[in-house]
């Protein structure tokens, strides 16, 4: 069968699932959450998916899909889509914004949702001709970080042989499909500084020990770590995001607290970042007559397209729907995404479906308040589940 041919008749539905999940159900709400995993049993129940398994305390769930033609010891994909929103107030203004005040799906994951569908019917429609099985992730949780850790901690890729994503894209343009290797997305450590020092009048500083002038110094001091501690050709950026400190504009503060980020692709100064980082700052706060706590939180891991098997199947997975013409080899992101921890355990591949379109307003980032995409690309996305799952059972 054609996939794309399928994936252009279902792109009425695609769309439609698309704006349905939008503006009522995946949602960061927990009362609501429950709503989006009913909305996906009804829809996969109408395809004739019956196996459909729920992980108590975790918001998703997975379903098969059993192939006909399969042999001995076949394999199994897993496709994997996350389904979780934004605490974003959402300012477009289209028949499909969030009902829930508060809550947007300003990253996309209202697409993956839908493309994964769309990609599911699809795969019903072929199942004569798998010759393996694919399994299907609608995952929770991505934003928090950690959320595909808990899936696999709870064995879901103990059965899978492969793992395939994709992340619609408003940094590549409609309607290219990324499908570039190496590195994809960075890891996503945070951190957490306390900078305690003394107290006194704005008059008379000289009998305190300012802990914002402390603050102030280690925030350049970090900065070291990149420019002086990492080889200049492997990518690390050190990010002080939020600081909070004094009470009073004629007070030397007396305590400072600070936020950030650190993001790599595997660069080994990270690797030992929060001994490196503990060192400096506790050093730092030292020379100014301040002390410092420093918690450092290794969190989502690099997607790393390091298996050549899945790097070319994809690929060429792509050109067969699309032409050389529709596929094109982007830069890496340092947005982080947990679909790292799938292809810890498995040969995996994170494509990025491009849907920017600054013609009809599709150009802001992930994460905007006004963040929307081309639709007319989410039947690509839908194909490209297809094609990979057909291909990675048919090689």
């Amino acid at each position: 069968m054609d996939i794309r041919q399928m994936a252009e008749q279902y792109n009425e539905y695609v769309i439609g699932q698309r704006k349905m999940v939008s503006s009522t159900c995946g949602s960061f709400l927990e009362r609501v959450l429950k709503t989006t995993e009913n909305t996906l049993k009804k829809e996969l129940r109408k395809m004739g998916i019956e196996d459909i398994n729920h992980f108590e305390g975790l918001t998703g769930l997975t379903a098969m899909i059993y192939g006909e033609k399969v042999e001995k010891d076949c394999s199994t994909i897993l496709l994997r889509a996350d389904i979780d929103a934004l605490p974003t107030i959402e300012k477009n203004e289209v028949d499909y914004k969030s009902i829930h005040e508060g809550v947007m799906h300003a990253c996309g994951h209202d697409c993956h949702v839908a493309m994964l569908l769309a990609g599911a019917k699809i795969l019903m429609n072929m199942r004569s001709e798998l010759k393996g099985n694919v399994k299907l992730l609608f995952q929770g949780g991505e934003e928090t970080a950690i959320g595909a850790k808990e899936y696999v901690d709870r064995g879901v890729c103990n059965d899978v042989q492969a793992a395939y994503g994709s992340h619609i894209s408003t940094w590549v343009q409609a309607p290219y499909i990324d499908v570039n290797k190496g590195p994809r997305c960075a890891s996503t450590d945070e951190f957490h500084i306390e900078i305690i020092g003394k107290a006194c009048h704005g008059g008379m500083p000289q009998c305190g020990h300012d802990a914002i002038v402390a603050a102030s110094a280690i925030v350049m001091n970090l900065q070291t770590l990149v420019s002086r501690m990492s080889n200049p050709i492997e990518p690390l950026a050190v990010t002080v995001g939020k600081i909070q400190g004094g009470f009073q504009y004629n007070l030397v503060a007396g305590k400072v607290e600070m936020e950030g980020t650190v993001r790599a692709y595997g660069n080994p100064i990270q690797k030992k970042m929060d001994q490196y980082m503990k060192e400096m700052v506790e050093k730092t706060a030292e020379g100014y007559g301040c002390t410092a706590i420093v918690d450092y939180q290794y969190k989502t891991p690099a997607v790393v397209h390091d298996n050549e098997m899945m790097n070319t199947l994809v690929k060429n997975a792509a050109i067969k729907l699309y032409g050389e013409e529709g596929v094109v080899m982007g830069q890496p992101v340092t947005g982080g995404d947990d679909f790292a921890y799938f292809c810890e355990k498995v040969p995996g591949f994170y494509a990025f479906i491009g849907a920017a379109n600054s013609d009809i307003g599709c150009a802001y980032p992930h994460h905007h308040e006004c963040f929307n995409v081309d639709e007319s690309v989410l039947k690509r996305g839908a194909a490209m589940y297809a094609q990979v799952a057909v291909d990675y059972l048919d090689r």
